[in-house]
């Protein structure tokens, strides 16, 4: 028969078991619950962030306290160069939308333009198609179209473009370098152009006028991977504008692929094997439009 000494023992070793056993219990809960939050499937937004670069649908709120200036605002050749993006979603040609903004020196928007017919001439009567299958050149679009450089240059409202800038979404043929040396246009930045080789001669003859005539041409180098832009009521401080239009990077003859509904492409996402003279291939394989719904402010005067 046992002591009352070894029943005491043994209670408090029960006792002891029974404690030991709830602490385990409740680390291996809480373990499992903090593990199975962080298997949790990330939110779309976060596999944008990490695969393209998407800013995340709320940026962080500065505090009203806070005298330090916004930080991720959008650099002038970024914001200059989604206007001329924005101006080609008006363009009507269903194979290729290309946009243009003229810009003074000062940083003042003299004119924007895209690819279409001139004033007057129906976007219905006239054609759109590429080719004739009569072989007739008046059954296509080519004889009738205004190419988006021409237009942002003549949409200047009577501003001159001598010394000033063009921001153009596809490198200039040599007709409408023609056009941009004799306004007098000092430089030229493009997002994209045409793989250049034997047959696409207008090219070859664009990049030539262009350097006789002394006109800089540089390609656009995007600082931001996204614009925000949303229509939405401002709330708590936050901006009235906030969604994302993303940058393609480019990447040989390539652009970087990009699917998603927070992130809108201002790029083409396929090869750049088109070796066709003039705007006759899709910029934007898969997407009539380069653009969604988008605005950007007019500036009236260049801000610091």
């Amino acid at each position: 028969m046992a002591s009352a000494r070894d029943l005491a023992v043994a209670s408090i070793s029960a006792a002891v078991g029974a404690a030991a056993a709830a602490a385990a219990l409740r680390f291996l809960s809480s373990y499992g619950a903090s593990s199975a939050k962080q298997r949790s499937p990330p939110t779309p937004c976060a596999e944008h962030l990490a695969v393209n670069g998407c800013a995340a649908e709320r940026p962080p709120v500065q505090s009203p306290f806070d005298p330090a200036k916004r930080e991720g605002y959008i650099s002038w050749d970024d914001y200059f160069m989604a206007i001329a993006f924005l101006s080609a979603k008006r363009s009507k040609d269903p194979n290729r939308q290309v946009g243009a903004c003229l810009v003074s020196q000062e940083g003042i928007i003299l004119g924007i333009g895209y690819n279409g017919f001139p004033r007057g001439c129906s976007d219905n009567k006239l054609p759109w198609a590429k080719k004739s299958a009569k072989g007739d050149p008046l059954e296509t679009k080519y004889p009738y179209v205004v190419h988006a450089e021409v237009n942002a240059i003549l949409n200047t409202n009577h501003a001159s473009a001598a010394g000033q800038k063009l921001y153009v979404t596809m490198f200039p043929c040599n007709e409408c370098a023609k056009i941009i040396i004799q306004s007098g246009v000092s430089e030229v930045i493009y997002f994209v152009e045409k793989r250049i080789d034997n047959s696409d001669y207008v090219y070859v003859a664009s990049h030539k006028l262009l350097s006789m005539a002394g006109v800089k041409v540089r390609k656009h180098q995007p600082q931001m991977s996204q614009i925000p832009i949303k229509f939405q009521e401002p709330r708590n401080g936050e901006p009235s504008m906030n969604a994302a239009i993303a940058t393609v990077p480019y990447n040989g003859d390539k652009y970087t692929p990009f699917t998603g509904n927070s992130c809108l492409r201002n790029g083409p996402s396929g090869p750049l094997t088109d070796k066709s003279a003039a705007e006759d291939e899709p910029i934007n394989p898969g997407h009539p439009g380069l653009f969604k719904a988008a605005a950007l402010p007019r500036p009236t005067h260049r801000q610091p």
